[in-house]
């Protein structure tokens, strides 16, 4: 069914890093209501409730996502006849008919790029997609651009002290988003759409959906289970193996899924919530409970973040804020990660970079990105749905290494642009004389491919606005 099947082979490796050290997480009350949510990626009522977590610091309520994930991108070939949208519709019916949509089943959802909308009338995409409040000459779906500290001719300034990467912007016109707790389930589903005519142990013919019409471009899987790194780190054998806290699901050494640091689904689509509208989407129209998601591949450095200088107490700075920070890790600042894992991420406020900066001249990632995450009644403006993984995409030598598959749901590519630029802050930096080693987590990541997708309202997730061009 999918042509340049090979490129799941990709992410089928990395998913066998984690399928034999992960296990089955509690989900109780993960079933959710009967109806499916027509916001695609509304799934907080299907992967459990929330749970508090502690490791000696205080507690955290998180609720942690499905352990296994694969984006797949692809390229379309054509979109001029209407019956590949029915196909995929009839497709993606048929796999939530076998698998229940939940963490326990399968959740997935799919996305398009602007590639995809420019085989399209351009009349017909101009009417029908949304534009920001704030100028109506642009639309919500903008293409990714470097951020500030990506290796890029657009940033003469920045390299990498290992990953140094340029950037690139793909141009994928599809993502499809698979997510579960079994890695089995994962398999048996992707086996189905590249043609084994057989989903969860009955015989069941594979669509023909993209045969002659799309290539996979890429597969790219990630994991998150508490210790789940850790483990997989003593297997490969990295050096930085035991200084990997088994207390987290990072691979940085922090527990990252906090309820309190996303927002509702509703407030990340085109028609908003109480909360915050920020485009021209009203309820019933085409695209109203869509929303943007961005994909990046991140390399991580984590050699010069585990076995440099830097104590618990500098890591923890980095990832939170330094003043004050949210602890001071143990007396011995190395092994089992130097510290806890489960700290709350507290939201102080937009101004809490600018006052780190200038206290002690040290960023955090999290009080950066806070400058603009939120509204004004202080809720979150986005989902994130990132997690590690590991695997040798765009490793110059080959070899593995940790990754994170970063996707974020937003509102506009717009919100997500100045979201990423905050995070770098090097506006604070340079104001409070900030040296590149001291700002957040910024020299530890090298992201070697961006690129922003429209995920369609439910009800318009097979080939949207196809049928009307």
């Amino acid at each position: 069914m999918l042509k340049g099947a090979a490129g799941l082979a990709a992410g089928l490796g990395a998913l066998a890093f984690a399928g034999d050290k992960a296990f089955l997480p509690d989900r109780r009350n993960s079933a959710g209501p009967n109806h499916l949510p027509d916001i695609q990626f509304d799934i907080a009522a299907r992967i459990g409730t929330a749970r508090t977590f502690g490791d000696g610091a205080g507690e955290v309520l998180a609720q942690l996502p499905p352990v296994h994930t694969m984006f797949v991108t692809a390229t379309l070939h054509h979109t001029h006849e209407r019956r590949p949208g029915a196909r995929l519709a009839e497709a993606l019916d048929e796999i939530e008919a076998a698998y229940r949509f939940a963490a326990d089943g399968i959740l997935m959802f799919v996305s398009y790029g602007l590639p995809y909308f420019k085989r399209l009338p351009r009349g017909l995409v101009a009417d029908m997609m949304p534009r920001l409040r704030a100028d109506h000459s642009r639309w919500a779906l903008e293409e990714a651009v470097p951020g500030p500290t990506d290796v890029s001719p657009s940033n003469p300034g920045i390299s990498k002290e290992t990953f140094n990467i340029p950037v690139q912007i793909e141009r994928n016109d599809i993502l499809i988003t698979i997510r579960t707790d079994n890695a089995g389930h994962l398999r048996d589903v992707l086996a189905w759409l590249s043609g084994s005519n057989s989903l969860r142990g009955r015989r069941v013919r594979s669509p023909a959906l993209f045969d002659g019409l799309a290539t996979i471009t890429s597969s790219r899987a990630q994991f998150v289970q508490i210790g789940l790194p850790a483990r997989i780190a003593t297997t490969v054998g990295v050096p930085y193996a035991d200084r990997i806290s088994p207390n987290s699901p990072m691979w940085m050494g922090f527990l990252d899924q906090q309820v309190d640091g996303s927002g509702p689904a509703a407030i990340c689509t085109f028609a908003g919530n109480a909360s915050a509208r920020i485009t021209t989407a009203k309820r019933g129209d085409y695209f109203d409970t869509g929303s943007i998601q961005h994909l990046s591949h991140v390399i991580e450095d984590l050699e010069q973040f585990y076995l440099g200088q830097q104590t618990y107490l500098e890591r923890v700075q980095y990832m939170f804020r330094s003043n004050p920070p949210p602890s001071y890790g143990f007396k011995d600042q190395f092994a089992a990660g130097g510290g806890p894992a489960c700290l709350d991420n507290h939201f102080k406020g937009v101004l809490d970079a600018r006052d780190n900066a200038r206290g002690t001249h040290r960023m955090g990632h999290l009080c950066a990105l806070q400058r603009s995450s939120r509204s004004a009644d202080g809720t979150a403006m986005h989902i994130r749905m990132d997690g590690p993984g590991l695997d040798d995409m765009d490793v110059f030598n080959r070899n593995l290494a940790p990754k994170l598959q970063f996707t974020i749901f937003v509102p506009t590519a717009e919100f997500f642009r100045t979201m990423r630029v905050n995070q770098a802050s090097l506006d604070l930096a340079e104001q409070n004389d900030i040296k590149p080693v001291n700002n957040g987590l910024e020299r530890f990541i090298t992201a070697t491919r961006r690129q922003n997708f429209l995920v369609p309202p439910r009800r318009h997730r097979a080939f949207p606005l196809a049928e009307l061009g």
